[in-house]
């Protein structure tokens, strides 16, 4: 079955598995719900039908604003199926973002998850005079609901399913398949329109990354996001069971219950298990506790290449000692751990590659649909430290005069909706995109990603700091949550900290300093002192004019709710630049 379109997918999974009997499945309320890809088909056929009894035409867009489940790929697939486009947009943004993209991309209607953010789309509701109607998950007793809209598709799908299929026929790959808001670290969030062709490209090239053997994949992302979005097509497509946790807070258990091959994350989860294992090994008699440290600098100091040439000696020992326990505690067989949306410290990958969950980063943005490089199990696919060679099919060169990644191939978006000016802003005459981030490649062709071009800044001395390399080195520090690198024309490099309250609270503990609130702890001198040595510690890493020379500790988290990330957990600068705008100055006087 020949793909290019992204509904296409449906009938080459039913073709390659043709009696799956778990395409999708999710758990709600402690259970797991389980679809075939039988069922998985004809919802989405019912879904199509509902819409076009509804009124939904060609080219209406629909929000789907939801956690990840089954039925949103229902409904995402019967939107596209139809020639309406979906727009699906995060379900943790503020009620200002919501009225901006529902009445920029003129939603007609919504399907929205969860009483909190029904309850906020309500509030914004009369501002819209675009929505013909909201649809919930299950009845919530003021709007219609997705089971009524199956229903309806029921008592229509004889009628309406000739159209559909018309309707497909027409559909091409170079229409628009979605519009993803971009979440933004600055000004308003823009619409990138993405074609069926940009992503098909990616998901034919990546789909040789996983092993024969890769038959679960695991899905705690949201699905707005393009690099989820993205990799759940990829796992349809190769005909790979999916499996959507039920809440962030679930992952370990849910892990565990599913064993998956494949799964997706970002650098701040693997920091977090990490710090937990970390932290764990303190907690040990004096004998287990040496055995346990030897165990985690060996995996640090991991190379790939010892895992090609047998998987023996001292690492074969802490696999059967440490290793081993470790990843029954983490759960899943895994064949690859796909690790994107930010840079992950070099010894993390060796980490998580030495104890059996292969480290594999890649690297894009929405507007590359999302991929511009990634790891593969090719020869020189794979190196500590890089986010691999280009993708396929996608050209990358490093600006000479900036040091910034352009790239230029069938990934590229079709550009902002309703924005030209602003697309012809990144994307240049001769089709190349200028991604806005700094990198190098290297002899083997592997990319490394170093900085954002508008995120460097120059001192008073006339030195040019970026403030990203410094803010992942100290991002390795269990102390740290959150770091800001500031001093754009000042003397020196300074940085606002948000502590790991979780991991302190550990210190604390053992080290008996008393621990009232976050407020008060970070006011403790004897606390105050081991962050300084924190400092030191990585200011080791770096030259004389990048070391921080002084910080301060700030008690809040950093979160999407007080709008300092992104929803994906990027720092918002100028949010935080604002909210501590007289702890920095004081840095400074």
């Amino acid at each position: 079955m020949e793909v290019t379109r992204l509904f296409d997918i449906l009938d080459r999974y039913k073709e390659i598995n043709p009696t799956q009997q778990v395409a999708l499945a999710h758990k709600r309320d402690g259970e797991w719900h389980k679809y075939s890809i039988d069922q998985y088909i004809e919802t989405t056929n019912l879904i199509s039908a509902g819409l076009l009894e509804i009124g939904v035409k060609r080219g209406d867009k629909i929000a789907i604003i939801s956690t990840s489940r089954s039925e949103y790929n229902m409904i995402d697939m019967g939107i596209m199926q139809i020639g309406a486009i979906p727009v699906p947009i995060y379900p943790t943004i503020s009620a200002s973002d919501y009225n901006y993209i529902l009445n920029h991309a003129e939603i007609t209607y919504v399907f929205s998850e969860g009483e909190e953010l029904l309850r906020k789309i309500e509030s914004i509701l009369p501002t819209v005079p675009t929505i013909r109607g909201i649809y919930t998950f299950k009845d919530r007793g003021r709007h219609k609901y997705l089971a009524e809209l199956i229903a309806l598709g029921k008592t229509c799908i004889e009628k309406r399913l000739p159209e559909i299929v018309q309707i497909k026929s027409t559909v091409t790959e170079d229409d628009v398949c979605c519009i993803i808001y971009t979440s933004g670290t600055t000004g308003m969030p823009k619409g990138v329109m993405i074609t069926h062709k940009n992503i098909v490209m990616q998901v034919k090239s990546i789909a040789t990354i996983p092993a024969p053997w890769c038959k679960k994949a695991f899905s705690f992302l949201p699905l707005c996001h393009a690099y989820e979005k993205l990799m759940v097509y990829m796992y349809q497509y190769c005909g790979i069971e999916i499996y959507y946790a039920e809440s962030i807070g679930t992952i370990t258990e849910n892990i565990k219950e599913v064993n998956p091959n494949i799964m997706t994350c970002v650098p701040r989860v693997l920091e977090k298990i990490y710090d937990k294992i970390f932290a764990a090994g303190k907690k040990l008699p004096y004998a287990k506790r040496q055995i346990y440290f030897w165990a985690i600098k060996l995996a640090r100091n991991y190379k790939r290449e010892m895992h090609l040439h047998a998987y023996t000696g001292l690492y074969k020992i802490a696999d059967d000692l440490v290793f081993s326990k470790w990843r029954e505690s983490i759960g899943g067989n895994f064949d690859i751990v796909v690790s994107g949306g930010a840079a992950l410290q070099p010894k993390l990958c060796a980490f998580f590659s030495a104890i059996g969950m292969p480290i594999f980063e890649g690297y894009g943005l929405t507007e590359t649909s999302p991929v511009i490089a990634v790891s593969t199990k090719e020869e020189d696919g794979l190196a500590f430290g890089t986010v691999g060679k280009p993708l396929k099919g996608v050209e990358v060169k490093i600006d000479p005069e900036t040091n910034e990644i352009i790239c230029r191939g069938d990934n590229v978006m079709k550009g902002y909706y309703k924005a030209p000016d602003l697309t012809k802003q990144v994307i240049d005459e001769d089709g190349w995109f200028h991604t806005g981030d700094t990198g190098k490649l290297n002899s083997k062709g592997q990319l490394t990603v170093t900085g954002r071009l508008k995120g460097i800044f120059k001192t008073s001395m006339g030195k040019y700091i970026n403030p990203f390399i410094i803010e992942e080195i100290f991002a390795q520090s269990p102390f740290i949550d959150n770091i800001m690198v500031v001093g754009e024309n000042q003397k020196f490099a300074a940085a606002v900290i948000s502590p790991s309250f979780h991991f302190l609270k550990s210190w604390c503990k053992s080290h008996k300093v008393p621990y009232e609130s976050d407020e008060k702890v970070i006011e403790n001198d004897r606390v105050k002192a081991r962050i300084n040595e924190e400092v030191k510690k990585y200011n080791a890493f770096l030259g004389d004019t990048e070391k921080i020379k002084r910080f301060c500790l700030v008690s809040e988290e950093w979160t999407v709710k007080n709008k300092l990330l992104t929803p994906t957990l990027k720092v918002k600068r100028p949010q935080a630049l604002e909210r501590y705008k007289e702890d920095i100055e004081k840095m400074f006087s």
